[in-house]
């Protein structure tokens, strides 16, 4: 218990205090009734802190948890693609801490406005994409995609800053249709050839697996996967088109 104690007093650099804070500290209370560190201490100006892998793992517990409620239950394939990831990222013991925090927001009111203006504030912009692609990943892990839960999404994304042509690339990449292999490229079907190829180079250097090395190794390989969604669709285009 305490190296788990030590880990979240050394990573959660902006997580406690704000509304994120808040939501949590119910958890940290039952468990600690005796814990002299105020959560406040951990906060940080806005822009001044670089955002680290136990920043954006509780980010993602949180609006997790947000996506999980939105269509009237939780599944269990949904609490195993958390645990999966957790399981990856930081091994058994963490992952065995922070499971009941889950729960426990679970059972809360979640002020997404209020969490996800503190999320936009503190963290970086591809690692908010990266926290998109997570949350599309847990709609999915039941096989379905619920209304509810991809219109919840859609406002998370709103809250947390990310560019309407960023949400339907991302999206196009799980909730596939005609289109989808354009709307990863942020292109419309009737984009020239030329457009295309610009449109695949700078999306390659905006979803580049190199920009959220700071989050830690699995983060990584989640956005290596989305990285070669991004190939897939381009290839599929110049498939069609018969583009050198």
């Amino acid at each position: 218990m305490a190296n788990y104690i030590k880990w979240i007093g050394g990573t959660l650099g902006w997580a406690f205090g704000g509304p994120i804070g808040g939501l949590i500290g119910f958890f940290f209370g039952s468990m600690f009734d005796n814990m002299n560190a105020p959560l406040a201490d951990y906060t940080a100006t806005p822009g001044k802190m670089t955002t680290r892998p136990g920043d954006f793992s509780v980010s993602l517990l949180i609006l997790s948890a947000a996506v999980m409620r939105s269509d009237g239950k939780v599944m269990r394939s949904e609490l195993d693609f958390v645990r999966s990831f957790f399981m990856r990222q930081f091994g058994h013991e963490i992952t065995e801490s922070q499971m009941p925090m889950l729960r426990e927001i679970l059972k809360q009111e979640i002020d997404l406005p209020q969490i996800c203006l503190q999320i936009k504030q503190y963290m970086d912009y591809p690692s908010r994409l990266q926290l998109l692609h997570f949350l599309f990943g847990v709609a999915q892990a039941d096989g379905t995609f619920h209304p509810t839960e991809v219109e919840t999404i859609g406002q998370i994304a709103h809250l947390l800053g990310i560019r309407q042509p960023d949400f339907d690339s991302v999206k196009a990449m799980f909730v596939k249709d005609t289109t989808s292999a354009y709307k990863i490229l942020e292109l419309a079907p009737d984009a020239t050839d030329e457009e295309v190829k610009k449109a695949y180079r700078k999306m390659a250097l905006k979803y580049h697996p190199d920009r959220v090395t700071h989050l830690g190794e699995d983060v990584q390989k989640a956005a290596n996967a989305k990285f070669q969604e991004l190939n897939a669709a381009y290839n599929e285009i110049k498939k069609h088109r018969n583009i050198a």
